[in-house]
């Protein structure tokens, strides 16, 4: 590639746009976690090409996605002057290929850092392999700012939170605006409180998770399938049951074949070890693949057991559809980093109210909105505000 002259990496170009691309990623955080929030933009000399942000866990990340954009745009590469990206460039193979590989294979011959990796286990190796590869670096900006808009990250890579071995857990559920879970026998057949755009945003959520945890009250009650609607969402996430005395019906939804345009995940029980063995088998036998795990003093399958196991398969988001129980037996140990509650237009309703639990949790970078006719709330936990 020639080399051009160019003021791509001039304070007076970057910094602005750095300040841009961080608040615009912002909007997508929720989306993300536990990744941080990323901006990235082409430069050809100080005119911006293209813009790209991290939108979706488990999707393209900023820098793949503001090169996309530049190549859309008909600027050839060996007119790129500077990638510019919020945070160093990741250099390890996760849910996506590295974004390092993907700048050095474009030719890219300058990158501005607006904060350094705060992960101690790749910090700064971004930086040493591209200047390695003949890369000029600059890094700009000040990295105090970064943890008060990534606290999720943050938290996520923490030494505390290494080695708690457990994957970050969305709770997501409907109320009534009492706090109830279950609506009123008139209302949505008993089952339904969100409308329809809830429930078409709650299917792409769960298409960026790596596993559904659900309990058996849950199962018996609603008999959920848990499946996947959404088209070209990837891999359907697992399904998995925490269910102590294996009272799962065999004939659950769970077990059924996804219907058209669906997809399901295999379904997992967890349940404590040396259960009825002849429950066990026909459950086996009905499809699910059965872990005994070990009790907690009310002789229930431990919550934090469940989640150690969940980590050791690999997966490392998850998001948690449950009753009133579960879900506070999760606050109730800590075990929640995210929320997203919606509240549907109906009153009353059967069971608990969690009012009183949401109202307590001490929420960072929190944001209400409005989907369809719900309110939504969505936010971080254990984190300072």
């Amino acid at each position: 590639m020639i080399q051009r002259q160019t003021n791509a990496l001039e304070p007076s170009t970057v910094a602005p746009l750095l300040e841009d691309l961080r608040r615009e990623s912002q909007e997508y955080r929720f989306a993300v976690a536990p990744n941080p929030c990323v901006g990235a933009a082409v430069l050809s000399g100080d005119r911006v090409i293209g813009r790209g942000y991290h939108k979706r866990w488990g999707e393209a990340h900023a820098e793949v996605n503001a090169m996309a954009a530049a190549r859309e745009a008909g600027v050839p590469e060996g007119e790129w002057d500077a990638l510019i990206v919020t945070l160093e460039p990741c250099s390890s193979e996760g849910k996506t290929p590295p974004c390092l590989k993907a700048i050095l294979d474009a030719g890219v011959r300058r990158v501005g850092i607006g904060a350094i990796d705060p992960d101690p286990r790749h910090s700064g190796a971004a930086v040493r392999l591209l200047e390695d590869a003949g890369v000029e670096v600059r890094i700009f900006g000040e990295q105090g700012g970064f943890p008060g808009e990534n606290p999720a990250f943050c938290e996520w890579v923490s030494p505390e939170r290494v080695r708690a071995t457990r994957p970050w857990t969305i709770a997501k559920w409907a109320q009534t605006r009492t706090g109830q879970l279950s609506p009123p026998e008139d209302v949505g057949e008993g089952r339904w409180i969100s409308g329809a755009d809830s429930l078409a945003e709650v299917q792409v959520l769960r298409g960026h998770v790596d596993a559904i945890l659900t309990g058996v009250g849950t199962v018996k009650c609603d008999d959920p399938g848990l499946c996947l609607r959404v088209p070209g969402s990837g891999e359907a996430p697992l399904r998995v049951v925490l269910d102590s005395y294996l009272r799962t019906p065999t004939t659950a939804a769970l077990f059924r074949d996804p219907g058209a345009g669906e997809s399901a995940g295999e379904v997992v029980i967890l349940t404590l070890a040396g259960a009825n063995g002849k429950r066990w088998r026909a459950l086996e036998e009905s499809g699910a693949r059965i872990i005994g795990l070990r009790g907690n003093e009310e002789g229930r399958v431990s919550l934090v057991e469940a989640h150690v196991w969940l980590w050791e398969q690999g997966l490392r988001r998850v998001l948690l559809e449950a009753g009133p129980t579960l879900l506070q037996g999760h606050f109730d140990l800590d075990l929640v980093d995210q929320v997203r509650v919606y509240t549907g237009d109906v009153f009353g309703g059967e069971g608990v109210s969690l009012g009183q639990t949401l109202a307590g949790l001490p929420l960072a970078s929190r944001i209400d909105r409005e989907c369809g006719q719900d309110a939504v709330l969505e936010g971080f936990l254990f984190m300072e505000a």
